[in-house]
């Protein structure tokens, strides 16, 4: 059962287009992940998604309800139940608040028990992000990184929501520390039936976590499969490259790396986003702009060349 529903959103920034015309689903209790290389305007859908930025156009429905048209207490009853976690933990948490209370604070602002009722909430969530009941006094500055982000992620899940927007939530992260903060979101999302939405730039991650995955370029959706049939088959040039830039020893190269750097946003190339850096470029595609077309089950493409 579909969980949350956007159609044709954009985000532009100053006339700068950062998301141009997005559609997406997410049912309940699924992964899906959003790759693609910095700047293509991930972060902006995320937040655009949540409203903590505010889109133009489109629409954007979660459990049956036109996020849109939301304000005040009925935009805070989303906001219970659609959380964030963020790329960096030590920026998302107030140094000045210890653990305590940045934990109990979201359950003070939506009302949510007695103080004995929300001490004992927040025990059962540092627990079950795996921190003891000794870090409840101290300070953000006082953790590691990957500490830091346990935090995050007890904030974002002491509400209770049903969705959870993770923006590049292992990207600064040491790789050892990487894994066990994936582990923890897996085992979440197990224990809670949590919907993810999880962003990232690094495709090898995506595919340990997601069921579906969404492949983002300069503000559009360009290719949109199941995770398995993405990685074993995929269709777009882009997504191809991002593929190939993995390492991985054991899998020949198949793709030339990409070349060029991604255009600004506020100077996008005529026809094909994609076409100034793609191998497969030909006249129409520097005329025409490909839309996103059905390629088989549940794999969709935004490719003039794809088949």
């Amino acid at each position: 059962m579909t969980l949350l529903s956007v159609s044709e959103l954009r985000t532009a920034y100053d006339g700068v287009r950062a998301v141009d015309g997005v559609s997406l689903s997410l049912a309940r209790g699924e992964t899906v992940g959003l790759v693609g290389e910095s700047g293509c305007g991930k972060s902006s859908l995320a937040k655009s998604i949540l409203r903590l930025v505010e889109p133009q156009g489109g629409g954007i429905v979660f459990d049956g309800t036109d996020v849109r048209r939301l304000r005040g207490a009925g935009l805070r009853r989303f906001r219970r139940r659609a959380q964030m976690v963020f790329q960096d933990p030590y920026a998302s948490l107030n140094p000045r608040h210890s653990v305590a209370a940045l934990l109990e604070t979201p359950l003070k602002v939506h009302g949510l028990g007695g103080r004995d009722e929300r001490r004992a909430r927040v025990a059962r969530v540092l627990d079950r992000v795996g921190l003891p009941q000794a870090a409840l006094p101290r300070y953000p500055h006082e953790f590691s990184g990957g500490q830091r982000q346990r935090i995050g992620i007890a904030r974002a899940l002491v509400l209770e929501p049903q969705l959870v927007v993770c923006d590049e939530p292992v990207s600064a992260l040491d790789l050892s520390i990487q894994a066990q903060i994936l582990n923890l979101l897996a085992a979440m999302r197990r224990e809670l039936g949590l919907a993810y939405l999880f962003v990232s730039h690094d495709l090898s991650v995506v595919n340990h976590v997601a069921d579906r995955v969404l492949v983002m370029y300069l503000g559009r959706i360009v290719e949109s499969a199941p995770t398995e049939a993405l990685w074993a088959a995929p269709r777009h040039p882009y997504t191809r490259a991002l593929i190939e830039a993995v390492p991985d020893r054991a899998r020949r190269r198949r793709a030339p790396p990409l070349a060029g750097d991604l255009p600004s946003p506020g100077g996008l190339p005529a026809g094909c986003r994609f076409h100034p850096r793609c191998p497969l470029a030909s006249e129409r595609c520097r005329r025409e702009d490909p839309a996103l077309r059905p390629l088989g089950p549940a794999h969709a493409v935004a490719c003039h060349h794809a088949a």
